[in-house]
């Protein structure tokens, strides 16, 4: 089974669909849309850098993208203005990244492959990583459930409760820069936003608590995975992208659903 390019590009989406549905779900209650493109577009340099030094992508891309979660983190605590600053810290991350993955000429002709994802071409390794690091996301999450739930919910009654949301905070950032980096290969630095985002939009509103949104986000981007995988293989369309169009698809779905 492992041997077909679509059987490990659809278990790599899937690796990655279970964690992005929860996670996805802390990124839209907590309004940290721009947090996750600022991270995700980072995660360009980390390809630079990683082509330049010659070691692991998934390590390079990890690296960046945790300095930058840590720096939104750092500035957040100092009470900076965080929607111009993201917005700074986004648009100049991946401007930086693409200036230097322009002096890396093994990058250059596989530039569109980091920034919109290759996952007909993951291999073995590459599941073992996804999974892997996926399982080890999902595990923080689960662990910290109920205080990143707390700490979302209302900061002041987390602090009553002797959790310390700068902690939740940090945590949530560690595990959506592993997201960032596990999933470059998949859906590439400009869409990995979309994957988090959009399905987690599309569960808001068909689940009555937390949980059952982020176990239905999870879902729907799996089916996401599953349908954008098998347009690009009828229609010959570029993976990612058909992936997050599919996605989009189960959001307008989802906003019928809540009207009816």
């Amino acid at each position: 089974m492992l041997d077909d390019f679509f059987m490990r590009a659809l278990l790599a989406g899937l690796g990655l669909a279970v964690v992005t549905g929860p996670l996805g779900s802390f990124v839209v209650w907590r309004r940290m849309a721009y947090f996750g493109d600022s991270t995700a577009h980072a995660a360009i340099l980390g390809v630079a850098l990683s082509l330049a030094f010659q070691v692991s992508i998934y390590a390079g891309t990890l690296l960046v993208a945790l300095s930058m979660a840590l720096l939104v983190s750092v500035l957040a605590a100092r009470g900076q203005a965080m929607d111009t600053m993201l917005g700074v810290l986004a648009h100049s991350a991946l401007a930086i990244g693409l200036v230097a993955i322009s002096f890396v000429p093994a990058a250059r002709a596989d530039l569109n492959s980091y920034l919109f994802g290759d996952i007909l071409a993951v291999g073995r390794a590459d599941l073992a990583l996804i999974w892997g690091g996926g399982a080890l996301v999902l595990g923080l999450l689960l662990w910290r459930w109920q205080r990143l739930v707390t700490a979302t919910l209302n900061e002041e009654l987390a602090m009553a409760a002797g959790i310390d949301p700068r902690t939740e905070r940090l945590a949530l950032s560690i595990a959506l820069a592993v997201v960032v980096a596990l999933a470059i290969r998949v859906v590439g630095s400009l869409l990995i936003s979309a994957l988090l985002i959009v399905p987690a939009a599309a569960a808001r509103g068909l689940a009555p608590t937390p949980e059952r949104m982020a176990a239905i986000a999870a879902l729907i981007a799996a089916a996401s995975v599953g349908a954008g995988l098998w347009a690009s293989l009828k229609l010959d369309s570029p993976a990612g992208p058909s992936i997050v169009v599919a996605a989009a698809v189960f959001f307008l779905l989802s906003l019928f659903f809540r009207r009816n």
